[in-house]
């Protein structure tokens, strides 16, 4: 195991050292997500004396935006790991030293988490002397409902990085855009009774939907719905699943190919 923490620890230092030396890649992690806070939070400001939900509802906006980007950052914060592997041509040396990849899996997973962190809690800081509005005031509902979406994010990475192995920088535009077609079904700004009544069974197969209908409920009506949680719960168990057997599969089929050193810019 200790083998296994340094081989992580070591992914983790090389990215430690690359943001480092690019201060331009910290400015993205955070630019995006307090550009979300501030042009949502002046519409709730607007909405909030024209629409009595919104007004009951509070910070419901600031609140998705947080929590959606959470998502976002989980995702891009494994795919942008990857890429920056390839870009620099390294995924050779990476898979011809000891790491393997479960470990590569693992780093990628904890290179996310802390690009959620830099980029959204300056934001929900942000949001506190704007709007007068703390994401934080949800309490250990807001720990529940970032580690769901943050667990989705890495199903989605890992399934993109597994992509990435396979069709090489050709399926760099997936890496992006992928994660925004969920956000229709997901309920992020509204309720899952606005959508079509054919469209809400494939609603309610996404975590994410769960995690926000749980988190207006926790908004508005004040309740922690536990059925929620351990539906988004269950799914984001499946998903995971899914996305690190792709992720498996794609390493090993691009090991038979060679592909791994004709990977980069």
């Amino acid at each position: 195991m200790s083998g296994t923490a340094r081989r992580v620890g070591a992914m983790l230092l090389r990215h430690f050292y690359l943001w480092r030396a690019s201060w331009t890649r910290l400015f993205d992690l955070v630019y995006w997500p307090v550009l979300q806070v501030v042009i949502w939070g002046f519409m709730t400001e607007f909405l909030a004396g024209k629409s009595s939900w919104v007004a009951q509802a509070g910070g419901v906006f600031i609140g998705a935006v947080l929590l959606w980007d959470v998502l976002v950052r989980g995702q891009f914060g494994m795919t942008l790991s990857m890429l920056e592997e390839m870009w620099s041509r390294n995924l050779a040396n990476l898979f011809v030293s000891p790491l393997r990849p479960w470990e590569l899996a693992a780093a990628l997973m904890s290179l996310s988490v802390l690009r959620s962190l830099i980029g959204v809690v300056p934001a929900a800081l942000l949001a506190i002397p704007l709007f007068g509005y703390s994401v934080f005031g949800l309490g250990l509902p807001l720990l529940a409902f970032w580690s769901l979406l943050l667990v989705f994010g890495w199903a989605i990475g890992l399934a993109l990085c597994g992509l990435l192995l396979r069709f090489g920088l050709a399926a760099e535009s997936y890496a992006w855009a992928s994660v925004f077609l969920l956000a229709p079904f997901s309920g992020v700004y509204y309720p899952v009774a606005t959508l079509p009544g054919w469209l809400q069974p494939l609603a309610w197969c996404l975590p994410t939907t769960h995690v926000f209908e749980g988190m207006r409920a926790a908004m508005i009506d004040g309740a922690f719905r536990w059925d929620l949680l351990l539906g988004a719960l269950a799914l984001d168990a499946a998903y995971v699943a899914a996305g690190f057997a792709v992720f498996l599969a794609a390493v090993a089929s691009a090991r038979r190919r060679g592909s791994l050193l004709s990977t980069g810019e």
